[in-house]
């Protein structure tokens, strides 16, 4: 588990399924990451659970009310290299600061405990919010690709 100033960040557990699955169904979280889905994550909790490589999917919680903001990942990337920093918050919590103080800390974990040379982000670049949230957290800009039916901008941060 970590600890930001607000927030805190465990890993993903059954008890979290609802919340998370709250996330794929919203239209606003979910508008640059091909729509709502109506899902059902009994299958994939029970995969991400039972396998080391899914134990980097973490919940975030607000500190002092437990209440759910988001979910926050390191899984492989699309190059079959590096490791990439996924996340979804929940709208209430957004412009607050919050995703922020989350990503950094994850970033921190990822080159101080996992000894990541480099992590990677993949976001649309319509979605002109994550990118700025990318470069405020030190990620660089390294390209555009087309995938997913969208243009998609390749962000990146090394291990200094």
């Amino acid at each position: 588990m970590f600890e930001t100033a607000r927030c805190s960040i465990k890993r993903f557990s059954r008890n979290d399924q609802s919340d998370v699955e709250a996330l794929y169904v919203n239209e606003q979280v979910r508008q640059f990451l091909g729509g709502p889905r109506q899902v059902d994550l009994t299958k994939e909790r029970d995969e991400m659970l039972a396998s080391p490589a899914h134990s980097n999917h973490w919940v975030v919680r607000e500190k002092q009310t437990n209440d759910f903001i988001g979910l926050v990942t390191l899984d492989p990337h699309h190059n079959g290299v590096d490791l990439e920093l996924s996340y979804q918050l929940l709208p209430e919590w957004w412009g607050n600061g919050y995703a922020t103080e989350v990503l950094k800390t994850i970033i921190h974990y990822a080159f101080n405990n996992l000894n990541l040379p480099k992590v990677m982000a993949e976001t649309q670049i319509a979605n002109k919010a994550s990118c700025a949230l990318l470069e405020k957290v030190g990620m660089r800009f390294e390209q555009t690709i087309n995938r997913f039916g969208a243009e998609q901008a390749i962000y990146s941060i090394r291990s200094t």
